[in-house]
C-alpha cells in the first residue's frame, strides 16, 4: 500500500486509478502550457527565511477566511466534472471539508447537484456561478444557492470564451465529448473507478439537468457551450448583486485595473487567478500577479490566491506575498481520484502539516502575522 506523504504521492496514484482523459483535464493546461508550468516554477522559485531559537510551541494554522472561521486558510476550489473523478466526488469532497473544518465550493459544472450537496453536508458551502446567456437559468441557480443556505458565491469571471486545451481535443473530452477506441480501452482498465461512476448519484451536470429536455452528458454540454457569454461586463456583477444577499468573491482576476473595478463591486473577496493556466496561455502566475492585486485594493477587500498552490509551503507563500487564504483544486482532485473521501482528507491533512512544521522553521506561530518578510527576497 503506498503511502501518501505529499501531492504529489496522491497525483501519481491518481493517475493509475482514472482514465487517462478524465487525469489530463486536471492536469493540463491550454496550448502550450506556459501558464500552468508558470504557477508551480514561480512558487518554487520564492525561498523562506529560515529563523531560529524563537518559541514556536503555541503556532496555530487557525484563521478566517471571508469572515469564516477555518482550520487552515485553505479553501477546496470549484472543479468542473468532480464527480467524475470519484462517484459522488462532490458529496464526499464537501463531507472532507467540512470535517476536517475548511470551504468547499461547488462548481456550477459538477455532476451531483446544489441540493446533493446541502443534504449530505450540515455547514454551508460556497457556490461557484458563471452567469450564461441565459440570465434567467443563471438567477434559478443563484436562486437554489440561496435555498441550500451556500455561505458564500463565487462568479468566476474568466471563461466568457473557453481557452482550448489541446489534450482534451485529443482525448476526446471536448464538447460534446467523443468515444475513442484508445479512451475506451482506457476506461476498461479501470474497473473499480467505472463502478463507482456508475453507481454515483449523477452520471450528467446535476444543476443543469433543467436546462435541457435530454439530461445527457453530452446534450447538456452543448447546452453550456452556447451558454458562455462573451458581451458579460461589470453591469453583470451589479445584476448578481442585486439577487444574491450574501457574501460576494470574484475569480479570475489578474490584472491590477480589474482588481480595482472588482473591488468597486463592493464584493466581500477577490481571488488572483488564472484559471489554473486553463484559459490564457501566456498570461503570468498567479502568485505574480497576487503582491500588485494586493497593494492596488488589499485595502478595499479580501484578497485570495489560487494557481500552482500543491503544498503547505506554497500557502505560506501565498500569505507572504499578501493573501488572506488560498483556493487548491487540482490537489484536491488528485486525492479525491487516489482514495476518494479518505484522499481529500489525507491531503489536507498534509498540506496542514506541512504548513504548521514551516511555520515553526519561519519563528512563526501566528498564521494572520505572515507577512513579506517571512521570504528571504
Amino acid at each position: 500500500m503506498t503511502i501518501a506523504t505529499n501531492v504529489e504521492d496522491l497525483r501519481l496514484l491518481a493517475k493509475k486509478r482514472i482514465p487517462r482523459a478524465i487525469f489530463e483535464y486536471a492536469d493540463r493546461g491550454s496550448y502550450d502550457e506556459r501558464t500552468i508550468t508558470a504557477n508551480s516554477a514561480d512558487l518554487a522559485a520564492l525561498n523562506l527565511r529560515q529563523r531560529v531559537m524563537v518559541d514556536v510551541s503555541g503556532r496555530s494554522t487557525a484563521t478566517t477566511m471571508v469572515g469564516e472561521s477555518v482550520a487552515m486558510p485553505v479553501a477546496i476550489a470549484p472543479t468542473g466534472l468532480t464527480g467524475l473523478f470519484h462517484g459522488n466526488g462532490e458529496i464526499l469532497g464537501a463531507r472532507a471539508a467540512q470535517a476536517f473544518g475548511v470551504p468547499f465550493t461547488l462548481s456550477t459544472m459538477s455532476i451531483c447537484s446544489i441540493e446533493d450537496v446541502a443534504a449530505a453536508v450540515e455547514k454551508p458551502f460556497w457556490f461557484q456561478l458563471y452567469v450564461m446567456r441565459d440570465r434567467g437559468f443563471s438567477q434559478s441557480l443563484v436562486n437554489r444557492a440561496i435555498a441550500a443556505k451556500c455561505s458564500a458565491l463565487v462568479l468566476t469571471l474568466d471563461l466568457q470564451i473557453q481557452g482550448q486545451r489541446h489534450r482534451d481535443i485529443k482525448n476526446g473530452l471536448n464538447v460534446p465529448p467523443r468515444l475513442t477506441l484508445a479512451n475506451a480501452l482506457d476506461i476498461a482498465t479501470k474497473p473499480a473507478w467505472a463502478a463507482r461512476v456508475l453507481f454515483g448519484r449523477r452520471r450528467t451536470f446535476g444543476n443543469l439537468t433543467d436546462a435541457a429536455k435530454d439530461a445527457s452528458l453530452t446534450t447538456l454540454a452543448e447546452w453550456t457551450a452556447s451558454q458562455f457569454d462573451p458581451t458579460l461586463s461589470w453591469k453583470d456583477i451589479e445584476w448578481v448583486r442585486k439577487i444574491w444577499p450574501g457574501k460576494l468573491i470574484l475569480k479570475g482576476i489578474l490584472d491590477v485595473g480589474d482588481a480595482r473595478m472588482a473591488a468597486a463591486t463592493g464584493a466581500d473577496a477577490i481571488v488572483v487567478s488564472n484559471h489554473g493556466g486553463r484559459q490564457l496561455d501566456g498570461a503570468i502566475s498567479s502568485i505574480r500577479a497576487l503582491p500588485r492585486v494586493v497593494d492596488a485594493v488589499g485595502h478595499q477587500t479580501e484578497v485570495l490566491f489560487d494557481g500552482g498552490v500543491r503544498s503547505g509551503q506554497d500557502v505560506l507563500k501565498a500569505l507572504a506575498k499578501g493573501a488572506k487564504g488560498c483556493l487548491v483544486g487540482k490537489a484536491f482532485l488528485y486525492g479525491l481520484a487516489a482514495m476518494g473521501e479518505a484522499g481529500v482528507t489525507r491531503m489536507l491533512e498534509i498540506i496542514r502539516k506541512e504548513l504548521d512544521v514551516s511555520m515553526a522553521l519561519t519563528g512563526t506561530t501566528d498564521i494572520g502575522s505572515v507577512g513579506k518578510d517571512l521570504l528571504d527576497l
